[in-house]
């Protein structure tokens, strides 16, 4: 099997994805209503997709082609409306959250596609372990080669996505200590982590027509990246965020995304090189563990300060990018996260603070999704 001829598309462009969580309204748990709701809105119009994901109770939505924030957010209101007007209607709730507070993994029911039914073959408790829900970031690459520049200079701050979108404390009942924690379970897949430092699309054909002859891989798909390129659709695609607990802050994450690129193709600050690579794992890990507070060492000058100070120096520098791309809001509203360092990851503990009850945490979560 070949590997797909990138396709070029118009540079800075995005597109969302959130897996969501699909819980009763009883106790909170995750319910087997994925393929309930996708019947009730199969024929709905929206800006964009929902499809089903590894088990049934989780769903996923995306947005369609995006240029600006201002328009991520109006398609992800739509669709998050959508979809909350179905769940109204069978009595379901739906929220954000890299995790499930309290389900437990063995209770969960893999989708009946033979791609699923597949993973969950080759993986075995892993696949049921993997309710666990992200959000991905495509962006747009006006060649291959420029959408590999853009994947190991975008690592740099793989960090900053990881803080700024924690929001998955809790892990079957227990509060972990980690501010994401959702990463744990990713990092178990074996063709997960960081990809091959490669810069040309030549040398990337190369690595993936290896892989395939081993007979590990098949398609792209198999390759759990924190950021992988996809050629189809002629993207990069930022896969280490947890889902936010709104469509408003998820579209945010998304624009500081845009703008980073922006800011690195156009400017080149960065030229990367394989030893950025040796932080690359304890700053993921700081990340994970302290969010916004968390250490993370420059790669290029050995720098090392707080997540939240490096976003706020980051901030500064792609400011005038961020005006080319009408994304001064989505910035403003980064700022404001770094500089309180509060992240849903906080939030959540907050709520189970002050209620002393994961339920009702879960059932905030669904409130604060509806908006």
């Amino acid at each position: 099997m070949s590997l797909e001829t990138f396709v070029d598309s118009k540079p800075f462009t995005f597109g969302v994805e959130l897996e969501m969580q699909v819980v009763n309204t009883h106790d909170y748990d995750l319910t087997k209503a994925g393929s309930d709701l996708m019947r009730l809105i199969k024929d709905q119009e929206i800006p964009g997709n929902i499809t089903p994901e590894i088990t049934e109770s989780m769903i996923e939505l995306s947005t369609g082609i995006c240029t600006h924030h201002e328009q991520a957010v109006a398609d992800l209101r739509k669709i998050r409306d959508v979809l909350v007007t179905a769940a109204d209607r069978l009595n379901v709730g739906l929220c954000g959250g890299g995790t499930h507070a309290f389900q437990q993994w063995s209770d969960r029911r893999i989708v009946d596609t033979p791609r699923f039914q597949y993973l969950s073959e080759l993986y075995g408790y892993l696949a049921k372990q993997f309710t666990v829900f992200g959000q991905h970031v495509h962006i747009g690459c006006p060649d291959a080669d420029s959408a590999l520049f853009l994947l190991h200079s975008l690592s740099r701050f793989i960090p900053h996505f990881i803080a700024l979108s924690a929001s998955s404390p809790y892990v079957q009942g227990v509060d972990t200590g980690f501010h994401s924690a959702r990463l744990n379970s990713v990092f178990a897949f074996p063709l997960s982590g960081r990809a091959p430092f490669v810069l040309s699309w030549e040398e990337f054909k190369e690595y993936f027509s290896k892989m395939v002859h081993t007979g590990v891989v098949n398609s792209m798909k198999d390759f759990y990246w924190d950021i992988r390129p996809k050629p189809g659709f002629g993207t990069i695609e930022v896969r280490v965020m947890d889902t936010p607990l709104s469509v408003e802050r998820a579209a945010a994450i998304a624009c500081y995304i845009q703008t980073l690129a922006r800011h690195l193709l156009t400017d080149r600050p960065i030229q990367p090189r394989e030893d950025d690579y040796l932080v690359y794992t304890f700053n993921r890990f700081q990340a994970c563990r302290f969010g916004l507070a968390g250490t993370c060492v420059n790669p290029q000058t050995g720098e090392r300060r707080t997540i939240s100070e490096d976003i706020l120096a980051t901030l500064d520098a792609i400011a005038p990018h961020g005006e080319a791309l009408g994304s001064t809001r989505a910035l403003a509203e980064i700022g404001t996260i770094a500089r309180a360092q509060t992240n849903d990851a906080t939030w959540l503990r907050g709520v189970v603070a002050e209620e002393k009850s994961l339920h009702e945490a879960v059932r905030q979560q669904c409130l604060r999704w509806r908006a």
